[in-house]
């Protein structure tokens, strides 16, 4: 696969669909590989006309890791995800991200907005005050860290399947075996046990993006799951009332995951961001 590059930073990258269809940037969340985008979710955006880009973040997947003691913020990961439209050849794309990703998208869109036709922001905040508090249960998920995979196997595919139902949708749960089969990949894919407290610093850093996204003129829709208890629906709210002409769109028994049957859910939000932009 392709590897764009932003100074130093290597990120690896793939697209779906014709080289000069409208873009679609993807952005995905903590400490998650491109491949939370699913290659089903993407080929569903290129059937519509569209070509679909998804990208490992810095410190995930086969991007470039940092040592322990390095730091960045989102204003770097959002000059990441712009080296991967210059690598691809995009002038401008619609943009949408997830989580970490949402951030990093408010971001792109707040530092390069002649870059930025729409913003799909989902399950995502603000960062101000009270827009990031999960509930206790889901705030484990981002603390606790995983059993040594190679001490306990078992154990460590356990805790990521544990995680994922916890912070998961309750209205569209995954087929049998595909949480335990997506975490059997993932590892095998690529494994970075630091990369996510690094990223969690630079969410932190960059505080609260309220002002900033006040500024900005972009057709955005935020999609936000009325169950999601690792972002609650606050940060969704905050989001859409920060940015101006925004739409919210609130999904009962949505949490904070993608699970296939909550596929077209996406795929219309996303759209609908992006015919506005027309």
């Amino acid at each position: 696969m392709p590897k764009a590059r932003n100074g130093a930073v290597e990120i690896e990258y793939e697209t779906f669909g014709p080289d000069a269809a409208p873009a679609i940037l993807l952005i995905n969340g903590l400490g998650s590989q491109m491949t939370r985008w699913p290659a089903a979710f993407c080929e569903k955006l290129a059937a519509k006309g569209y070509r679909a880009i998804r990208f490992d973040n810095r410190d995930t997947g086969l991007s470039t890791w940092f040592k322990p003691g390095e730091s960045y913020g989102l204003t770097d990961m959002a000059s990441d995800a712009m080296s991967v439209l210059d690598d691809a050849g995009v002038t401008q794309a619609h943009v949408a991200g997830v989580s970490m990703g949402g951030m990093i998208s408010q971001a792109v869109a707040i530092q390069h907005p002649d870059r930025v036709l729409s913003l799909t922001s989902i399950m995502s905040a603000t960062g101000a005050p009270g827009t990031l508090d999960p509930t206790p249960e889901a705030g484990v998920v981002l603390t606790l860290a995983p059993p040594d995979p190679e001490a306990d196997r078992e154990a460590f595919i356990a805790h990521g399947v544990k995680n994922a139902l916890t912070i998961g949708s309750p209205g569209y749960p995954w087929p049998d075996g595909a949480l335990r089969d997506r975490v059997i990949a993932e590892h095998a894919r690529a494994f970075n046990p630091t990369g996510s407290a690094r990223q969690m610093g630079a969410i932190r850093a960059d505080g609260d993006r309220t002002e900033r996204l006040s500024k900005l003129n972009v057709p955005t829709v935020v999609l936000h799951g009325a169950d999601d208890p690792l972002v609650r629906l606050v940060g969704g709210e905050a989001t859409a009332k920060a940015i101006p002409g925004a739409e919210l769109r609130v999904v009962p028994g949505m949490g904070h995951d993608l699970p296939p049957a909550l596929f077209e859910i996406f795929v219309d939000a996303i759209l609908a961001a992006a015919a506005r932009a027309r």
